[in-house]
């Protein structure tokens, strides 16, 4: 049964996403929502200005949809699923349509900021300050939905197993959620990447609840590489759409939906290898320009565009960081084989 309805989820997810593109794509050029690109970025990124941004708001729509059309009909089904090692509770509903909505909301920051952009015809948006006050808001409605929910502050860490952080849990876990949201922001950049790059992540989360026997976040995994697929059909490279901040803020909460979804944040450390590469290259960037009163570590950050720099096409940035997250991905799901 489980996999009859990972088969219309991601059918549904992926067609409602690619289909979308056909419609949505000619309505963002009528209206002028056109990427403005960054001055100091490469400059061979110039010809990629006035490209259909906020394309995000496609897969949100495909990945939300299926997400509530298979999952409330395979608890409807079975009964709530059957109980394994974390089991279909009431709690882990909670976790699965929270997290949805926490990315939504996510997502909705992104919405303003990408509109902000498109207005005033440059590229800035909300002030770090402000995002990062919503990010926090979001963040913490999610977890403390979880908290009335009957969630704890435990965690559970495949070989050493389940860890009790007290109080400091929800204080951690928002840095955490907010901390990834940002890193897979700033994963977007070049036609593909964010996407092809997520779609492995949550391939990975469907095949680790499964394990686990998680079926509602397995079931949400699926619609996200669903949607991740269906928007790569515009968004590889040369890209006929962006996402914008509306869709990488969007994947970055429904990656850490998964994650929290099973009480296995820890894994967002492997199996966002990437996401953390590219915000730490920024930090190390902007820390080593400092210190060194203006020497540069990296040709460009974050570091997809050092690879740019360095003579790599978009298309083989995409092929060997998605390769990086395959493999990171296989550690993850030994580490939960061998450590449940």
């Amino acid at each position: 049964m489980n996999g009859v309805f990972s088969l219309i989820a991601v059918v549904l997810s992926f067609g409602i996403t690619a289909l979308l593109g056909r419609w949505f794509i000619p309505f963002l050029k009528r209206i002028n929502f056109g990427q403005t690109i960054r001055e100091e970025g490469p400059k061979w990124h110039i010809k990629k200005d006035g490209t259909p941004t906020m394309g995000g708001i496609m897969f949100i729509i495909g990945i939300v949809s299926a997400a509530v059309i298979t999952i409330p009909i395979y608890y409807g089904v079975s009964g709530g699923g059957s109980l394994g090692i974390f089991g279909e509770t009431t709690l882990m509903k909670v976790k699965v349509f929270g997290g949805l909505l926490m990315a939504v909301g996510f997502g909705g920051i992104g919405f303003f900021d990408d509109y902000i952009k498109v207005v005033k015809k440059r590229n800035l948006g909300l002030t770090a300050w402000q995002k990062l006050i919503l990010q926090f808001l979001v963040a913490a409605a999610y977890l403390f939905s979880i908290y009335l929910s009957g969630g704890n502050s435990t965690t559970y860490v495949p070989l050493f197993g389940t860890i009790d952080f007290n109080f400091g849990y929800w204080i951690l876990a928002a840095l955490v959620i907010v901390g990834i949201v940002n890193a897979v922001n700033f994963t977007d950049g070049i036609d593909g990447l964010n996407t092809s790059v997520t779609f492995f992540v949550a391939l990975f989360f469907m095949l680790i609840a499964t394990v686990v026997n998680a079926i509602g976040i397995s079931l949400l995994s699926v619609c996200v590489a669903g949607g991740c697929m269906g928007f790569l059909v515009w968004n590889f490279h040369p890209a006929k759409v962006f996402m914008g901040d509306t869709g990488s803020l969007f994947l970055g909460g429904i990656v850490c939906a998964l994650a929290f979804g099973l009480d296995m944040p820890i894994l967002l450390l492997p199996m966002g290898i990437i996401y953390i590469a590219e915000i730490m290259s920024v930090v190390l960037q902007v820390s080593y320009f400092k210190i060194t009163k203006g020497k540069r570590l990296f040709k460009m950050s974050p570091i997809h565009h050092h690879f740019e720099m360095c003579g790599w096409s978009e298309v083989k940035i995409c092929g060997v960081f998605s390769i990086v997250t395959i493999l990171f991905g296989i550690l993850s799901l030994i580490w939960i084989i061998f450590g449940v």
